[in-house]
């Protein structure tokens, strides 16, 4: 091995070790610090105890946030995963003039819909329909934003699904509903599982709407919650933040791992006729 080949596998290796680095250290102490005794903003080897864990149960609104966080989760991503299964078929099957710029459209406004850019209109239209501080309507506009791009990820799992397989249900009587649900989304499971995954995760972390239009703490997920733990000095709560993000971390590994397991995860469908 050449001298200059050596020093390009050693810089390689360096690189490598450092973005492991950047990406395990702040694992490390999500790990470590909730049983620390006296957490810090660095990683030390903890002080072990449960205390921290006993003053997070303890607190007024840390377990309920995280129940709010499910409820707006599980609505948001129902609808998105609904919604998008029906407008892929129709999509798919259905030849539409412009579809496919349509659908370059919605994705592209999509980014848009619930950024900065949208929140003066989003919350004048929430507050004159009286869904301020509603769980279901900020679930519903989380839905929203979310659902044009899950309509053109799951489009192209139904492009995969053969089309002879929804000619022979018809044959024998199947209606297009029975159709769309005894066939098409059964065969394109790993797409509905993507979906269900991406739509959680994005609202499990969604901060920004739920921060403008959930104004009662009791309400508010943990993502909102997370920003107001302080302590009486008005700085961060490190006897509590730890645990609560080690909790409200739980969710999303639970579900990608279940999910993964089952069906795996790929943005393209797999199957041709």
């Amino acid at each position: 091995m050449s001298p200059l080949m050596m020093v390009r596998r050693i810089g390689f290796y360096v690189v490598i070790a450092v973005l492991m680095a950047f990406f395990a250290v702040p694992m490390l102490w999500l790990a470590s610090a909730p049983f620390d005794s006296k957490p810090g903003l660095g990683l030390r080897w903890p002080d072990w105890t449960l205390d921290n864990v006993k003053t997070t149960f303890e607190h007024p609104y840390a377990l309920a946030s995280l129940w709010n966080s499910l409820v707006i989760c599980v609505v948001a991503t129902a609808i998105t995963a609904t919604f998008a299964a029906l407008a892929a078929y129709a999509l798919s099957r259905v030849r539409i003039p412009g579809r496919d710029l349509m659908l370059y459209v919605l994705l592209l406004l999509s980014s848009v819909v619930t950024g900065t850019a949208a929140m003066v209109p989003i919350f004048v239209m929430m507050f004159q329909l009286g869904l301020i501080n509603s769980q279901f309507g900020t679930a519903l506009v989380i839905a929203g934003g979310m659902l044009p791009a899950a309509i053109f990820i799951l489009k192209d799992f139904v492009d995969s699904v053969p089309r002879s397989y929804e000619e022979s249900a018809r044959v024998f009587g199947a209606s297009p509903f029975q159709v769309l649900t005894h066939v098409v989304l059964p065969v394109a499971r790993p797409g509905i599982a993507t979906i269900l995954v991406w739509a959680f995760v994005n609202a499990w972390g969604n901060f920004l709407l739920p921060f403008l239009l959930i104004r009662e703490v009791g309400k508010q997920p943990g993502a909102v919650l997370l920003r107001t733990l302080q302590d009486e000095g008005g700085s961060a709560n490190l006897t509590v933040i730890p645990v609560f993000s080690l909790l409200y971390s739980i969710p999303v590994v639970v579900l990608y791992v279940l999910v993964n397991k089952r069906y795996g995860f790929r943005f393209h469908g797999g199957i041709k006729s």
